[in-house]
């Protein structure tokens, strides 16, 4: 399912001479998961007096996503099945007005803010799926208050065709402060993140079947994710 040929590309800036064709080395396979984790590891921001790591210490919000495929009803499709995309078993159903707009205007049954901030029926996300595969659908916010202090747990799952999931932030750059394989255990997890130094980005990716965690401060009013 995945196309795996390779590409290069150079970028050269405006007035930097050009350089001689390079030497290319092998390319990593693409189930090379040791090689990406350890390269990915080695990132880290300056913190520097100039350009200060400023990673929330506490959290006012502690949520846990879990990416996830589902199958739901399709009375008008070959197999009156669909495949859908979730999270924490909610399919995103897209509203007739923007977000944005309906929340700045007051207008009543466009969303409600109920989206939950941790799973609803835990299971082993990177283990065997749980036998029902369908889904909740809705137009659901997470609501934060400005300037609160946000942990975003992002877990990857097995269901159906488990990938890589790439994510962004809209409006802010977060810190990546902690990743692993399999399913994310608070416990044990926690006390690896790191909260000296880490990558500020606003687009990440978690790994297959694996976690990422993020912090950021929520003081950029408006909708995300």
């Amino acid at each position: 399912t995945v196309d795996n040929a390779t590409a290069v590309g150079f970028l050269r800036y405006k007035g930097i001479q050009p350089f001689s064709p390079p030497h290319l080395t092998a390319t990593p396979p693409i189930n090379a998961t040791a090689v990406t984790a350890a390269f990915a590891g080695c990132l880290r921001s300056l913190n520097s007096p100039n350009y200060p790591a400023a990673v929330p210490q506490t959290v006012d919000h502690s949520l846990l996503f879990a990416i996830g495929v589902g199958i739901n009803p399709c009375p008008t499709c070959v197999n009156g099945t669909k495949t859908v995309a979730d999270i924490n078993n909610v399919s995103f159903v897209l509203p007739t007005v923007a977000l944005l707009q309906a929340h700045y205007f007051k207008l009543q049954g466009i969303f409600t803010d109920d989206f939950p901030a941790n799973p609803p029926s835990p299971y082993n996300y990177t283990g065997n799926p749980p036998a029902n595969l369908q889904t909740t659908n809705g137009t659901k916010v997470y609501r934060l208050g400005f300037n609160e202090t946000v942990e975003v747990v992002l877990q990857g799952t097995s269901l159906i065709a488990p990938e890589s999931h790439p994510i962004h932030l809209h409006g802010f750059n977060f810190f990546v402060v902690g990743k692993g394989l399999g399913n994310f255990d608070k416990g044990k997890d926690l006390s690896s993140f790191n909260l000296v130094d880490p990558v500020e980005r606003n687009t990440m990716s978690v790994p297959t079947a694996g976690w990422t965690a993020i912090r950021f401060r929520a003081d950029n009013p408006g909708k995300t994710m």
